[in-house]
């Protein structure tokens, strides 16, 4: 098996499941007990609560703190169109979320690094992210982008 990167259309979940395969760095395929290995989580149990306090991580959130995750979302639109990082998002979005500071941190995105720059797939699509889960308030300090909840070591395929 090639460990070239992946352009272009990625392949399906059901695809790379069935060819018993994962998702690695990159886009790369690594075999599939690799994927076995992550807990599924959703943009529903990320937080137990957010208020005028800020926010909770969930319990389960918190107990999966730099263990492997997969998340399934949206890719936000792209700064450029490789990058070794990106937006994973509840929904579909037409504009960059992180135009906001860490107080007005958005419950509905996930942020993903990537172990290496990818080519990204078309902004809206529908992708399942599989890396380490990270917790807490973090700056890029390339970009300047705070986050508080990150996936990283990551890698992504079509959902």
């Amino acid at each position: 098996m090639s460990s070239r990167p992946i352009f272009g259309r990625l392949p399906s979940r059901r695809g790379i499941l069935a060819a018993g395969v994962a998702l690695g760095s990159a886009g790369r395929l690594l075999p599939a007990r690799a994927a076995l290995a992550a807990e599924t989580v959703t943009f529903e149990g990320l937080y137990k609560s957010f208020g005028v306090l800020g926010l909770e991580f969930s319990d389960r959130i918190v107990a999966l703190k730099d263990r492997a995750v997969r998340i399934e979302g949206y890719m936000a639109p792209p700064l450029k169109p490789e990058s070794d990082f990106f937006v994973l998002t509840r929904e579909p979005l037409a504009i960059c979320p992180f135009c906001q500071s860490d107080a007005d941190w958005p419950l509905d995105i996930v942020v993903v690094y990537l172990r290496g720059v990818s080519p990204l797939v078309s902004a809206g699509s529908r992708v399942a992210v599989s890396g380490r889960l990270e917790l807490g308030s973090f700056t890029d300090g390339k970009t300047g982008f705070v986050s508080q909840l990150r996936v990283v070591d990551a890698a992504y395929g079509t959902a």
